[in-house]
């Protein structure tokens, strides 16, 4: 018996209008389906990159805040694989969002990067 592979991951938002904007205009996510939920006043957008499922955006009346950045207990960052590290980080603050510098990893040498989402959710971008 094994986990054959990540299925997706669920993230809530603040602002539902926002945060759509953010993960399919900015981050390039496609809509595989949107449904509004009446009886929980909420949202579920369903995300992929290349056709393939992985976040469920949704949206609840009142959400709590997240306790800390990023050591809180739980999902601690979400990581997506990039070619092109630097433009990625040219093109994120074009669009206003802060991002922090470049850095390598110390024991694959590779390099990424961090930024928020519109909850400060951080996700970090490691180059391929």
């Amino acid at each position: 018996m094994k986990i054959e592979r990540l299925h997706h991951i669920a993230i809530i938002c603040s602002n539902y209008k926002v945060s759509k904007h953010f993960y399919t205009e900015i981050l390039g996510f496609t809509i595989q389906q949107e449904i509004y939920r009446k009886d929980r006043e909420s949202y579920k957008l369903d995300l992929a990159l290349d056709n393939t499922y992985l976040i469920e955006l949704f949206s609840f009346p009142d959400p709590p805040n997240r306790p800390s950045f990023p050591e809180a207990t739980g999902l601690r960052h979400i990581a997506f694989a990039v070619k092109d590290l630097e433009n990625w980080k040219i093109y994120l603050e074009s669009k206003s969002i802060i991002v922090q510098d470049i850095r390598i990893d110390e024991f694959t040498g590779k390099r990424f990067l961090f930024f928020s989402d519109p909850d400060d959710l951080p996700i970090e971008l490691y180059e391929l």
